[in-house]
């Protein structure tokens, strides 16, 4: 075992109503008025920087490990501010975002792992066990659940515009690549990386509530508005109890790349119904 590792003290637990309580949750605020707020209000974008500088002095100020994670969270969200996640399938953009948001899933395990001497970031494979009846089954209702209420989301808000009208094969496959690639980095970072750092230090609900919001903030500047709230904030926080619960990556991804593969259907569908016709009472 790693010398450094065992002198490092235990996290504490603390309560969201605490001053390390409070620093995390300006650190969801920031994320919040970044990408949700600043969508809708691009003068106020800048502005999100605030809770975020805040929220680091605070934990800072408490707790040094804890200052630790919410710092390496801090400069995650601020990276990925620094560019537009707005649905674009351009090469461009796809190189950009490529770059930016694997950034951000390989710099916090790379720095946790081999800075802080510390294995909160991990991608759970587990190898060897087979998925139960009720995984099973949960792929089902996903698949059922997505297939019904997606269209009418998508279609009756007209967030579909949100994505762009492909047209042809190339633009096609960029979006199916481009959907699936950000349904796989969501759960690298968000579960494995935000909520697993907050959950080191909070009770479960506490960081699974504080990472939805910081997740349905970037879904809403990617597209996912109007009443898409409604939908992604209880998808963020089963998909937090699902990973767990299983304590597997492979199973956790599977469920949202399912979720995700009816979001494809959808848009393609939205933009040109006759050519996929899948969806029906819209």
């Amino acid at each position: 075992m790693d010398t450094h590792s065992q002198l490092e003290p235990a996290p504490r637990r603390f309560s969201v109503v605490s001053w390390p309580g409070l620093a995390a949750v300006l650190l969801a605020l920031s994320a919040f008025v970044l990408f949700g707020l600043g969508t809708t209000f691009p003068e106020v974008r800048a502005f999100g920087y605030m809770p975020m500088i805040a929220s680091v002095i605070i934990a800072w100020m408490t707790d040094r490990v804890l200052a630790r994670d919410l710092s390496v969270i801090a400069g995650c969200l601020g990276l990925i501010s620094s560019i537009s996640v707005e649905a674009d399938i351009s090469w461009a953009n796809i190189a950009r975002m490529g770059l930016v948001l694997s950034t951000v899933v390989i710099g916090p395990w790379l720095i946790t792992r081999y800075w802080f001497h510390d294995r909160t970031i991990v991608f759970p494979l587990r190898r060897g066990q087979r998925w139960s009846r009720l995984e099973w089954a949960w792929l089902a209702f996903v698949i059922v659940v997505a297939w019904l209420i997606l269209p009418q989301y998508f279609m009756r808000t007209g967030v579909y515009l949100n994505w762009p009208p492909v047209t042809h094969w190339d633009e096609i496959i960029r979006l199916f690549f481009g959907v699936n690639a950000v349904g796989i980095w969501d759960e690298l970072f968000f579960i494995c990386t935000v909520f697993a750092l907050l959950r080191k230090h909070f009770q479960f609900w506490t960081a699974n509530i504080i990472t939805s919001v910081i997740f349905v903030s970037f879904l809403w500047e990617l597209g996912y508005r109007s009443i898409g709230p409604l939908l992604t904030i209880p998808f963020a926080l089963v998909q937090a109890f699902i990973f767990t619960r299983t304590k597997s990556l492979p199973y956790t991804v599977t469920v949202h790349l399912l979720f995700d593969a009816l979001v494809f259907l959808t848009i393609v569908h939205a933009h040109h119904p006759e050519a996929l016709p899948i969806f029906f009472g819209i």
